[in-house]
C-alpha cells in the first residue's frame, strides 16, 4: 500500500476567476428576453382568442394602459425571467445568445429560490436603470448576491492562470 505525504495534494487545485459581463452584453439580454416575453404575450393573446374569443371583450374593455395593467405586466416578465433562470441553470434565452450566465457571487449555481427572487427583483419600477453604470450591478444582482458572467472570457481567463 503506497504511503501518500499529506503535504502531497492528489488532485491539481486550480482558480477560477469570473468576469463580470460588459454592460452591452447586459443590457443585449434585457432586450432578447423582453422581445421574447412580449412575443410570449403574443401568443397567450392568440390563443385566448381563438379558445376563449369572449375573453377578448373584457380584455379590450378599457381604452387605457392603467396602473394595474402595468402591475400585471411587471410581475408576469418577473414570472417570466424566474422560470428561464430556474429552467435553464441562470440563464435566459438572451444569456443563452450572448454566452452569459447568472450565478452567485461565489460563482455557484443559482438555485431556484434564487432565481426566484432575481425574478421578484425585477418588478420593481426602475430596476432595468439600476444596471446604468460600469460595471453593471443593477437592484437584482445587489440584493440577491449574484452577478453575471462572461462564460467564454471567464474560461478564457481560468486557462491562462493554470498555464502560468
Amino acid at each position: 500500500m503506497p504511503i501518500i505525504d499529506n503535504d502531497q495534494s492528489l488532485l491539481t487545485e486550480f482558480e477560477t476567476t469570473y468576469v463580470r459581463a460588459i454592460s452591452g452584453k447586459r443590457f443585449a439580454n434585457y432586450i432578447i428576453d423582453l422581445i421574447c416575453f412580449y412575443f410570449m404575450l403574443f401568443l397567450a393573446g392568440l390563443g385566448l382568442g381563438i379558445f376563449f374569443p369572449q375573453s377578448l371583450d373584457f380584455i379590450s374593455g378599457g381604452s387605457s394602459f392603467g396602473l394595474v395593467e402595468r402591475i400585471v405586466g411587471l410581475v408576469l416578465f418577473a414570472l417570466f425571467m424566474f422560470a428561464q433562470e430556474a429552467l435553464f441553470n441562470g440563464k435566459t434565452i438572451g444569456k443563452l445568445i450572448t454566452k452569459t450566465k447568472a450565478v452567485n457571487l461565489d460563482g455557484s449555481n443559482i438555485s431556484s429560490y434564487t432565481a426566484f427572487l432575481r425574478g421578484l427583483s425585477r418588478a420593481v419600477p426602475f430596476d432595468a436603470f439600476s444596471a446604468l453604470g460600469s460595471p453593471p450591478n443593477p437592484w437584482h444582482d445587489k440584493w440577491t448576491g449574484t452577478m453575471v458572467i462572461d462564460e467564454k472570457r471567464s474560461a478564457d481567463l481560468s486557462v491562462d492562470i493554470e498555464a502560468q
